[in-house]
């Protein structure tokens, strides 16, 4: 996918503002996924009500775009595979085990195991800034975790948190092969929701949901929220619009700025839940948060890759959380 950028002021003005609305809309889906799972829906399916919704609202952009499954059939199938499906299931069957703050600063070291992918895969030199943002990276997760104290958090919903870094991993690694040739950024999206939709279809058996719940109302911290407001948050806003505003964003601000904004992610979503849902972290894991996002940050920008796999991970966020 081709990035463009612009000098203008006010480019660079609107492409800050749509980057903060992307981080802002990415954040608050685990908020409003978690009272969907807790009132019955498994997290497979609220991740494939979340995908396919999703889907049917990008469907026209898909059909501007029908020639990209004949030019990139590869390239669409490891987005849905990887930046929607796989990325978005392991962070909400992450979510329902262990708290939304915690679960998206875990999947926040991905941009520093993309390093050892580099590093020992590709076998090309990182510098030694981009190195101490993994250690850093790596520090803060343990002190978020709390690995004094045993891992008192979830062991599955830690080992799925990571399991979604390593879908963003994948999904870094796609773009640094995926880039160009015409592949417009929005078409990829719209046709990777449909992949992500029809490999979700054959593991969440939407067909065995109790659709009631749909219907009925969510505990939010003890307030009842309408599950259709919360399943019709995670579709237009936290979806749609977090992914077309992201991709947008990526093409009036530099790729390095655009990333540095999506780290806030993190930040809201820790804040969402702890306002939302009354999920409070410790001192020693708000500092380790911080240093978790200051390691992604130092990685993610110091790191001298192709600009497509940095495009890539600013456009994105993470699917997913996720």
């Amino acid at each position: 996918m081709p990035v463009h950028t612009t000098d203008s002021s006010h480019g660079k003005s609107l492409g800050l503002a749509l980057a903060l609305g992307s981080a802002l809309a990415f954040g608050g889906s685990g908020v409003a996924a978690k009272p969907l799972i807790e009132a019955g829906l498994t997290p497979l399916q609220v991740v494939w009500l979340r995908v396919t919704g999703a889907a049917l609202v990008m469907l026209p952009l898909a059909v501007r775009h029908r020639d990209l499954p004949r030019r990139r059939p590869a390239l669409l199938a490891g987005f849905g595979l990887l930046a929607v499906a796989g990325v978005q299931a392991c962070y909400f069957a992450a979510i329902s085990r262990i708290p939304v703050g915690v679960a998206l600063l875990v999947e926040y070291l991905a941009p520093a195991l993309v390093l050892g992918w580099v590093r020992f895969v590709q076998r090309r030199p990182v510098t030694r800034a981009a190195a101490l943002g993994v250690v850093l990276a790596a520090g803060g997760l343990a002190c978020v975790v709390e690995v004094w104290s045993g891992l008192r958090f979830d062991a599955l919903g830690l080992v799925l948190a990571l399991a979604a870094a390593c879908c963003q991993v994948g999904y870094f690694v796609l773009a640094d092969h995926g880039g160009g040739e015409g592949a417009d950024p929005l078409g990829v999206i719209a046709y990777g929701l449909l992949v992500g939709a029809g490999l979700l279809t054959v593991v969440a058996r939407p067909w065995e949901m109790d659709w009631s719940v749909l219907g009925g109302s969510a505990r939010m911290n003890g307030t009842d929220v309408p599950a259709a407001v919360l399943l019709g948050w995670i579709v237009l806003v936290a979806t749609v619009v977090a992914y077309v505003t992201g991709v947008v964003s990526v093409r009036r601000l530099s790729p390095q700025v655009a990333g540095v904004v999506a780290c806030l992610e993190a930040v809201v979503a820790t804040v969402l839940a702890w306002v939302l849902l009354g999920e409070r972290l410790g001192a020693a894991q708000v500092v380790g948060g911080a240093v978790v996002l200051l390691g992604a940050f130092v990685a993610q920008s110091s790191t001298p890759v192709p600009e497509s796999v940095v495009s890539r991970s600013a456009a994105k966020e993470p699917v997913g959380s996720a």
